[in-house]
């Protein structure tokens, strides 16, 4: 289902947020912080239709892909697939059990050339270790021009990437070859697991140092839905170069008290707490449609 409206988006969002909530409590395991900040882009990628997908044929040729480089933050993704009708919403419930098909990161099995039936519809790549998304999806995007197709690559990666060397080979290499069918967005919410970004490694001038890697740069507010439907839609037509999206998001957004702290990265919420939070998404729902 198409959802272009911002109130709408907005609406479906406190629900997601409420999901994915109930997926990292019911394991008491997984990643919060990252996957409540990031709700508003992947749904919007996928919900508006900037995103070229098709939930009954995951698989279709003529797609656009979404790579989470940043696999931990798969609840948010997960959410947003159930939500596009990839599979049954009430599978969201064995997030993180053994044998689950949502597993903590998404895995993407092969058996022979053709994906196995035991990967979740719409899962592109195995995520896990930091800083690998980038040069699959460059790698991708090359392929795909190297065909002449037209299918746009589209990969989320966190700011605590950003650290790893490999992050930048995969930009140096996309510039080099020109890829106009990639855009990179990065998570910019300055935190990571062990405290905020500027105190581990700072990244300085985030913005200087992509356009000097010869990427497009743009910058996008993660929780404005009218700013991000502009930005992402201007990133996927941009056809001189290849584009880094700087997304400036909350982590933790929609739960106070989860916002901006990073020990909230990747714990579950005890039952107070989880009871707290879903009740203050249920609050500011009804308020937003007042």
């Amino acid at each position: 289902m198409k959802i272009t409206k911002p109130a709408q988006l907005r609406n479906t969002a406190f629900k997601l947020r409420q999901d994915i909530l109930s997926m990292i409590y019911q394991a008491q395991s997984g990643h919060p912080a990252g996957s409540l900040g990031m709700i508003d882009l992947i749904l919007c990628l996928y919900a508006t239709g900037i995103l070229r997908h098709d939930p009954q044929r995951p698989t279709w040729e003529k797609r656009d892909y979404f790579l989470l480089s940043n696999g931990h933050i798969c609840p948010a993704l997960y959410a947003v697939l159930a939500q596009q009708k990839y599979f049954a919403r009430e599978e969201l419930a064995s997030f993180r059990l053994i044998n689950s098909r949502l597993q903590g990161h998404p895995h993407l099995l092969m058996a022979g050339e053709n994906i196995d039936p035991k990967t979740l519809p719409g899962i592109e790549i195995t995520a896990g270790s930091l800083g690998q998304g980038g040069s699959q999806a460059a790698g991708l995007a090359y392929g795909l021009q190297l065909a002449e197709r037209k299918n746009h690559v589209f990969c989320l990666l966190s700011d605590g990437e950003q650290q790893e060397g490999q992050s930048w080979e995969a930009y140096m290499f996309a510039a080099h070859y020109q890829l106009r069918n990639l855009t990179f967005i990065i998570d910019y919410n300055q935190i990571q697991i062990s405290g905020k970004t500027r105190e581990i490694l700072s990244l300085g001038d985030l913005k200087l140092k992509l356009i000097a890697f010869g990427l497009h740069v743009l910058e996008v507010d993660a929780h404005d839905f009218e700013d991000l439907q502009d930005k992402l839609t201007q990133a996927k037509n941009n056809k001189k170069q290849p584009v880094a999206l700087i997304a400036h998001s909350i982590p933790g957004k929609g739960v106070s008290f989860m916002e901006d702290d990073y020990r909230w990265h990747g714990k579950a919420p005890n039952k107070r707490e989880f009871e707290s939070a879903m009740h203050e998404l249920r609050i500011k729902r009804q308020n937003d449609h007042e």
